[in-house]
């Protein structure tokens, strides 16, 4: 491991890679990586991973349009492969957020996505094997889909190797070294390296590492549960991905005969001691909505699941900035479930603030770590707050 870099990565999972590849394409090469475990260990590797633009904020909004064209250009933005599955996306809601999806669609067809309000009618063209009731309303966008988290780190993480940046594997940084307001060094169980910069990028355990240095980030970690489902795919070869608000859980295709299913409660939990597990009378609960939404899924059965974490903040989104009072220290953190299908454009604007002192290809400054200190949070449409 090299004792100097130009610039410290903490966390290895899809916001490290993308924003260590993007820096590589600034030019700063000189750059090290280190990560706890292996790469998309934590809260990538757990991800749903489903790319869609609906949000309540433009920012957000944005960051996923753009985003989605790098997803579906990976090989000639990027190099390798993303693995997106293009399935189309549909917002459901009840009557109670009728409006804010009203509010959203506009917002979003303002700044040019693909999406559009559609009617119980507009299904039978567009997803027919989905069932609405009366007083529920609907969003679609086309071009919405999945990815693949693997594909999407390694890729990262390999084209910038190939830039000469190091990736330093099952060695975690154990301590951030400050002086005189700046950053020194990072120490790792491996040994120290002298930076100038260090952002931090790790996932719900980014809250400690910021913390051992007197850096107190507003981060909660709360469990979220996937399941994964065999569908009858004689009655159902295929349906879109779908964010049923009015329901409270989210599904999508994953690959040709399993559809993958998030849902739960915001539990607040331990990052080293919550249930990676499933809770199966929750998962059967699930399974209800699932098939009162798709009716097909009455004959799917449950295959395996997990549980990964949304490391969240006040208002569900993202922390993107460098760090008040510490000159050289940066954070990528509180993405709130949100991170992959932002992350290619977090690495595009993480990279420009650090390498040109701000972000130029959007306004980052709504996700400043001041904002909750300011009282300027950001608000959502909806009561489902990944959804904000």
């Amino acid at each position: 491991m090299k004792s100097t870099a130009d610039v410290v990565m903490i966390g290895g999972g899809v916001i490290g890679a993308s924003i260590l590849f993007n820096l590589g394409r600034l030019g700063v090469t000189d750059t090290l990586l280190l990560e706890k475990d292996v790469l998309g260990s934590g809260s990538t590797g757990r991800s749903q991973a489903i790319c869609r633009m609906h949000y309540s904020n433009p920012v957000t909004a944005t960051m996923a349009w753009e985003s989605l064209g790098i997803f579906t250009n990976f090989d000639e933005a990027v190099g390798g492969e993303s693995g997106f599955v293009e399935t189309g996306y549909l917002v459901v809601v009840g009557q109670e957020d009728g409006a804010g999806l009203a509010h959203n669609v506009a917002m979003q067809y303002g700044l040019g996505i693909d999406t559009m309000r559609v009617t119980a009618k507009d299904l039978e063209e567009i997803a027919p094997m989905v069932s609405v009731t009366e007083g529920e309303f609907m969003a679609w966008e086309p071009q919405s889909g999945y990815a693949d988290t693997y594909m999407v780190t390694t890729s990262y993480a390999k084209r910038a190797r190939e830039m000469g940046a190091e990736i330093v594997l099952r060695n975690p940084a154990t301590a951030i070294e400050i002086s005189g307001g700046r950053v020194k060094a990072v120490v790792t169980a491996e040994g120290r390296v002298e930076t100038p910069v260090v952002v931090v990028a790790a996932g719900p355990w980014s809250k400690e590492v910021l913390g051992q240095i007197g850096v107190d980030v507003p981060l909660v970690p709360v469990r979220h549960q996937v399941a994964s489902i065999t569908r009858p795919v004689d009655k159902l070869p295929l349906h879109p991905t779908v964010g049923d608000i009015a329901q409270s859980f989210s599904f999508r295709p994953d690959g040709s005969s399993l559809t993958m299913m998030g849902f739960g409660d915001d539990e607040e939990v331990g990052v080293e001691t919550y249930n990676q597990g499933v809770d199966m009378d929750v998962m059967a609960d699930a399974m209800g909505r699932l098939t009162r939404r798709i009716p097909a899924m009455s004959e799917a059965y449950y295959r395996g699941g997990w549980s990964g974490l949304f490391t969240t903040t006040p208002d569900w989104h993202p922390i993107l900035d460098a760090v008040p009072g510490i000159d050289g220290l940066y954070c990528a953190v509180g993405f709130s479930g949100h991170g992959f299908k932002l992350s290619p454009m977090i690495g595009v604007t993480m990279a420009e603030l650090i390498v040109e002192g701000a972000a130029k290809t959007m306004d980052i400054s709504p996700l400043r770590f001041s904002r909750f200190e300011e009282g300027d949070l950001l608000g959502s449409s909806y009561r489902y707050r990944v959804l904000a």
